[in-house]
């Protein structure tokens, strides 16, 4: 790790427009500054800025600063966000990491954490050996030449199915931008991972009421059960009448380079019966425009097995 100023803002106004990088919970930026793939020369911890607060009165609010154990906990959270918190990682983690450090963390890709290979990310134009390497758990979705790292955090493959917004403040002022606009394809600049302007503080979540939200659930599929990333997740949330599907939200994580929302799966299922047939049906279009790679070719199918168990786990007892 190499030294740096650290400082500790009090309020909003002195974290926002200030030069350096911010420091919440630490559980991924402290590990990329000891790998020395993170070199920040100032960090602002910002512990004590008054970013706190769980609203389920209409909708959800949640302070950047709330802790991802105390989310997941708290009464009138949608099931999808609670289940995708309890998934993400270790207690000690989510006793630690905040909501709003979760939703910036970088890509577990090896490469990327690895200053020794190349990595488009960490040096744009150095190249992406994961495309011919090691990449099985890499993207399908949303990749480019340049990169095909998936994107890490579970909270926010539910976040983008229930729409919800992140309220940025810098010194320019304060705007509201869907998380799913916030997050940005890697195209040929993959090193632009999201649309935080210079300065710009995540301060609120804030996820739309939507009441058959409360009919929702977050299935992750993974190599062993606990503290392991996702080879392919599913948040689904169903509006069921009369023993049919009104409406659906469903995205998928570890198949993505961003999290990924299914709008075609949604529509396929709108007007469905609640059966397995349906389900299977509407998945089977999951994953389309989709490029597999040498290690990952498996991921595809996965994704359209990993819908239907969500849906038939959230289902049970309504056919």
């Amino acid at each position: 790790m190499r030294p740096f100023e650290l400082t500790a803002p009090s309020t909003v106004d002195e974290a926002a427009g200030a030069d350096g990088t911010f420091l919440a919970g630490g559980t991924t930026l402290v590990d990329l500054m000891k790998l020395e793939v993170l070199t920040p020369r100032r960090v602002l911890d910002i512990n004590q800025v008054p970013l706190h607060g769980i609203d389920t009165g209409d909708g959800l609010r949640v302070g950047a600063l709330e802790r991802m154990s105390d989310i997941a906990a708290h009464p009138g959270v949608y099931p999808m966000i609670s289940r995708a918190l309890l998934l993400s990682a270790s207690q000690q983690i989510r006793n630690m990491a905040s909501i709003g450090g979760n939703l910036m963390q970088r890509t577990r890709c090896t490469y990327f954490r690895d200053v020794a290979t190349p990595c488009n990310k960490r040096n744009p134009g150095s190249g992406c050996p994961a495309i011919e390497g090691a990449n099985r758990m890499h993207a399908v979705l949303g990749t480019s030449d340049s990169c095909v790292a998936t994107h890490a955090s579970d909270v926010a493959v539910a976040l983008v199915a229930l729409d919800a917004e992140l309220k940025l403040v810098s010194d320019a002022g304060t705007r509201t931008v869907k998380l799913a606009d916030f997050y940005q394809l890697p195209g040929e600049t993959p090193e632009q991972e999201h649309d935080l302007r210079p300065g710009e503080l995540i301060t609120e979540v804030v996820v739309p009421k939507l009441d058959w939200a409360a009919h929702s659930t977050y299935v992750k599929v993974r190599d062993r059960q606990s503290y392991e990333f996702a080879l392919c997740s599913a948040a689904v949330a169903l509006d069921i009448q009369d023993s049919r599907i009104a409406g659906a939200r469903i995205a998928a994580g570890g198949v993505g380079t961003v999290p990924w929302r299914l709008p075609a799966v949604e529509a396929a299922l709108v007007g469905a019966p609640v059966t397995t047939e349906a389900f299977e049906a509407a998945a089977s279009v999951a994953a389309e425009g989709a490029r597999p790679l040498s290690g990952n070719k498996f991921k595809p199918a996965l994704l359209r097995r990993t819908i239907v168990r969500a849906l038939r786990e959230l289902t049970e007892g309504s056919r």
